[in-house]
């Protein structure tokens, strides 16, 4: 891409300073003017909202700029990976509006990373350390006292070269050995105190089976395998900011043994970081993540109140909603909590354009329209979305008896209540008006049918029928309504900020965190549809169908309602 000096301020002012930077690099001609990214997960979990953050980012910029973006997938530890993560990644990104140019891993580079570790032992620059990690850890020293010299240090590297060749054996014991680099104990920064490069794994790997034994470490994986491909750009959260002096020191090692460290075109990968996304009554930690599935806390990774994509994809959040998301917190230098508030909002925004207007009702009560002919029954017009004339309509039948929302009716009311009470006319919508003759109850006081005579002149789009009343509520028909299951959710936790509360994360869950309402009834129209399907409950939410939902017994997921009323109840 060619910068134009021309670009005016306000143009540069939106560019992150992400793109900030790579229009410099670009404007200075490095990489011969290439620009090629990577997103590199590790395949030991599923993606959570925090990852789409990355994801927009690296596969962003290389679409922004001309450039590719690759997937890499760092696994370097077997005993937390599987294919199932990997599957489940792909089908995220694809699903967040994605594709990468090329699939690669890091166990693609298993030999290499092994062939440069022997050359760091012949060259001095690391040896095979036979403390245990306390110990080792214990002479790291801390940020204000130097570390120690282990005793290892200084073996001969022939010996050394014998027992990095002895742990990639099945005769090695797991935390008997480890290979360390050899570089200053007594550096200001912790990260350059000999740090671990390969440890002892006997669990086969994913894909390689029992070829290893001994696997490298992230730090020392990570940027040779960017070196490696090519990458321009290593785009990252700040928690690596004290790991990028490793990350180019590493590539400069590398650099040495292929004998290009004098090259002026030093087409190395640059580490850029930004913050991440933390969201509030939510955690984005893979341990607790894992945790809550594998206690059964929740139904698993996909489970509607996860911050996972692959559980508000089931919920029914949108993937231009969350991409409008990440966009509007935009990328710094500085960890902050974002609101949930704020990525509903955007769901919302989203979901208003393209969700399909269908009637349903939880709460049911029986509404008899006493006037109404009790045979008879007659489709009413229903626009799909008001804001997509596009989407055209639907039928919905209408009969003498309803469901209506038992919130909707009053017996005694107070004024500004625009709802069904007796006396009172309201609009049934895309019907008639109907007017409140009463209600019946049962011995227990409680209302099991309301009454109401309609209007036969004041049907929906019927010349005439234009008179105002200062109530409209949704139904459906008793007689050709589905029977349903509507769960709906809150926050997963109780406060604000779990992440940063020194309690057990066990004890900050919401216990009313799901709602189950059995006995609700939705048009048959909404019947039909699948998950994906986007829709709007009119007057309640939106929802989706979910992905348990049978013929026999219909399931749908709130994903968000019309407003932010939880922001109201919980000030």
């Amino acid at each position: 891409m060619i910068i134009n000096e021309n670009d005016s301020t306000e143009e540069r002012k939106s560019l992150s300073f992400v793109e900030q930077l790579i229009e410099e690099d670009l404007a200075e001609g490095k990489n011969g003017g290439r620009i090629q990214t990577r997103f590199p997960p590790e395949p030991n979990g599923y993606l959570h909202i925090g990852h789409a953050k990355a994801i927009c980012m690296d596969f962003g910029a290389a679409e922004k700029y001309n450039g590719i973006c690759n997937l890499r997938f760092d696994d370097t530890n077997p005993s937390k990976e599987n294919n199932e993560y990997v599957e489940s990644i792909l089908s995220d990104i694809q699903w967040l509006g994605f594709q990468w140019n090329n699939i690669y891993y890091a166990s693609d580079y298993f030999q290499k990373l092994w062939d440069f570790a022997v050359w760091m032992i012949k060259n001095d620059y690391a040896y095979v350390d036979e403390q245990t990690a306390e110990q080792i850890a214990q002479q790291k020293g801390t940020p204000t006292t130097e570390g120690v010299e282990s005793p290892y240090r200084n073996r001969p590297i022939e010996e050394s070269l014998s027992l990095f060749e002895k742990m990639n054996t099945t005769d090695s014991i797991e935390g008997s050995m480890v290979l360390r680099a050899k570089l200053d104990m007594k550096n200001a920064n912790m990260h350059f105190r000999d740090p671990i490069i390969y440890r002892i794994i006997h669990i086969p790997h994913h894909r390689t089976g029992t070829k290893w034994n001994a696997y490298p470490m992230y730090d020392f994986a990570h940027g040779q395998s960017d070196y490696f491909e090519g990458v321009t750009h290593s785009i990252c959260t700040l928690e690596f900011v004290p790991h990028r002096p490793l990350y180019n020191l590493f590539i400069d090692f590398l650099k040495k043994m292929d004998g290009t460290d004098n090259n002026l075109h030093d087409n190395r990968p640059r580490q850029i970081e930004f913050n991440r996304l933390n969201l509030t009554y939510t955690v984005m930690s893979k341990r607790k993540l894992h945790s809550l599935v594998d206690e059964h806390l929740v139904t698993g990774w996909d489970d509607p109140r996860m911050p996972t994509l692959c559980g508000m994809r089931r919920r029914g959040y949108s993937p231009e909603s969350i991409r409008m998301f990440i966009d509007s917190i935009g990328y710094t230098k500085f960890d902050a909590l974002n609101d949930m508030a704020l990525l509903e909002a955007a769901v919302r925004d989203d979901l208003n354009k393209k969700a399909c207007r269908v009637s349903a009702v939880i709460n049911p009560v029986k509404l008899v329209i006493t006037n109404y002919p009790e045979r008879k029954s007659e489709e009413m017009e229903a626009i799909n979305n008001p804001e997509d004339q596009s989407a055209g309509s639907h039928f919905i039948a209408f009969s003498r008896n309803l469901w209506m929302e038992r919130e909707d009716f009053m017996e005694e009311a107070p004024k500004n209540f625009f709802r069904m009470t007796p006396g009172k006319e309201v609009r049934l919508k895309n019907a008639y008006i109907v007017k409140c003759t009463g209600c019946i109850k049962d011995s227990d006081g409680n209302i099991v049918e309301v009454h109401a005579e309609y209007d036969p002149l004041s049907k929906s789009g019927m010349e005439g029928a234009s008179r105002k009343v200062k109530g409209t509520l949704h139904w459906v028909s008793a007689d050709h309504s589905v029977s349903a299951e509507v769960r709906e959710y809150d926050r997963l936790f109780s406060v604000e900020n779990p992440s940063a509360d020194e309690r057990d994360f066990h004890e900050l869950l919401n216990p009313n965190s799901l709602s189950v309402h059995q006995n609700c009834y939705v048009e048959e129209f909404a019947a039909y549809k699948k998950p994906g399907e986007y829709l709007q409950f009119q007057r309640i939410g939106y929802f989706m169908v979910d992905l348990d939902s049978t013929d026999d017994h219909l399931i749908f997921n709130k994903t968000v309602g019309l407003k932010d009323t939880w922001a109201k109840l919980n000030r």
